[in-house]
């Protein structure tokens, strides 16, 4: 494999400086890459990745299972690391490094089925379609989850023989580095993942670089536009995962305390701050006033405390900009009409903390029932019956993920199946990504898949061969 392309940085160049949103003190700086350096890596990437195509299976195999082992040993060190960076619980980083190793180890298991020729019959001679990667991925990252989304899009993707660089978020380039470190210290070759620590505007540059044959993003809308604006341009391929106002719909056979129970759990994943989390729970018309109170007392449960301390349930949110964000759309809903049921008030402490919040009475207009709340915010909507909690469901910009909470298994089964406009519907639990099965929306929540054999065919020339012995064809023949 080609060695790893040596990089000067120049004086130019910007630093990074990250915060503790626990404490709002700074950690660790680092030096930004310039897009002259990524342009470089790049290069070098498409190099590596002309060797690494003609690997086997059995050898990337090996390389995934090890990094499966690294991650598992440095479990706390990575989680620490996470904490420090964007103020995830210590549990909650532990059971994040825990499903990157699981996925690393899928896909070191299955990416070699998923990819097998496939025989097709078309009338004579032999047919079948192979799957060869494509090249250099470019993937954008967020914050969120920063160990999780890159090994979710890196590990099938490098299993299918493509090359990968890493723009991962700003406030997290610890984690991002320590990615680019288990990955080739698993064996992973120098130039064929690297981490590059740009800011946002040179993203652009690099999606038209021609050592560059795709970009992966998972993010905000207005990125997704721009990614896919800049990849349109140039005719490439990209997969974008956006955000999500997951509906929740709670029909009235539902047990009251479990689906409150349930509901609390969905919308405070990660804090909150995650695309999946549920976010607009629209319950049918005689059970809410019940379900409000539940929702109200398994929504206290959720403490803010230390991240670093076991047992934490709720950490502070990645940044006071967030947080304020998050406390604004909980004041113009409550300002249209809303009821603030729980939380709602910024504490008086450094850092960026939100408690955990409950509104009900929420209705179109108001920024809970419209927009992506991005924290500890569970939104309560009034529903006539079924076909109205449905269409409230579905009336919204976005479509990721989505839930029904009921006794009743066929009728959630029906509703999850054909009802809800949404990438993945669950009945009686919460939404959640898994190496599995494809993760992806619809709607203004992206398009393309990961996981699952649908998500590692995403970057792969999905080719049509026709294999048949040559014929003698009789004829006139012209001088």
């Amino acid at each position: 494999m080609a060695e790893q392309a040596e990089l000067t940085r120049p004086d130019t160049c910007k630093s990074i400086q990250t915060i503790n949103p626990a404490t709002g003190q700074p950690g660790r700086s680092y030096e930004e890459h310039s897009i002259g350096q990524a342009h470089t890596v790049a290069a070098a990437a498409q190099a590596a990745f002309r060797q690494w195509r003609r690997t086997g299976f059995t050898e990337r195999t090996a390389i995934f299972h090890k990094a499966a082992e690294i991650l598992r040993g440095r479990q706390d060190e990575f989680a620490r690391l996470m904490t420090e960076e964007m103020g995830k619980t210590l549990d909650d980083g532990r059971a994040e490094v825990e499903k990157c190793a699981f996925h690393c180890d899928w896909f070191a298991d299955h990416a070699a089925g998923y990819l097998r020729d496939e025989p097709a019959d078309i009338g004579g001679g032999e047919a079948f379609v192979t799957f060869n990667p494509i090249g250099v991925v470019l993937a954008v990252m967020p914050w969120n989850f920063p160990f999780w989304q890159v090994f979710r899009a890196a590990a099938p993707a490098l299993m299918a023989g493509n090359g990968m660089l890493l723009k991962h978020a700003s406030n997290v380039p610890g984690c991002a580095l320590a990615i680019e470190e288990v990955l080739h210290e698993a064996g992973v070759p120098k130039d064929l993942f690297r981490t590059l620590l740009l800011p946002s505007s040179d993203v652009e540059a690099l999606i038209k670089d021609d050592n560059v044959a795709a970009v992966t993003l998972t993010g905000s809308v207005p990125a997704g536009r721009s990614v896919a604006t800049a990849a349109g341009s140039v005719l490439k391929k990209c997969v974008l995962e956006l955000g999500g106002a997951d509906a929740y719909i709670v029909l009235e056979d539902a047990d009251v305390p479990a689906a409150a129970q349930l509901a609390a759990k969905a919308r405070m994943v990660n804090g909150g701050q995650s695309c999946i989390a549920g976010k607009r729970f629209i319950v049918v018309g005689p059970i809410l006033e019940r379900f409000e109170q539940a929702l109200v007392e398994a929504m206290r449960g959720y403490e803010m405390g230390d991240p670093t301390k076991e047992g934490t349930k709720l950490g502070p949110m990645q940044s006071v900009k967030a947080r304020d964000q998050i406390h604004k759309q909980v004041e113009q809903s409550v300002t249209l009409g809303a009821r603030l049921l729980l939380g709602g008030e910024v504490p008086e402490r450094p850092g960026a903390w939100y408690p955990a919040t409950v509104l009900g009475d929420v209705r179109r207009g108001q920024p809970a029932h419209d927009e992506e709340v991005f924290g500890p915010v569970a939104a309560i909507i009034a529903a006539e019956d079924e076909a109205d909690a449905i269409r409230i469901a579905n009336d919204s910009e976005f479509g990721l993920g989505s839930g029904v909470l009921t006794s009743d298994l066929d009728r959630g089964r029906r509703i999850a199946a054909r009802e809800l406009e949404a990438g993945m519907s669950f009945v009686n639990e919460n939404v959640r990504s898994d190496p599995r099965t494809p993760f992806g929306g619809v709607k203004h929540s992206g398009y393309g898949r990961e996981c699952g054999a649908f998500g590692i065919r995403e970057f792969v020339n999905i080719k049509t061969v026709h294999v048949k012995a040559l014929e003698h064809v009789s004829g006139t023949q012209i001088e």
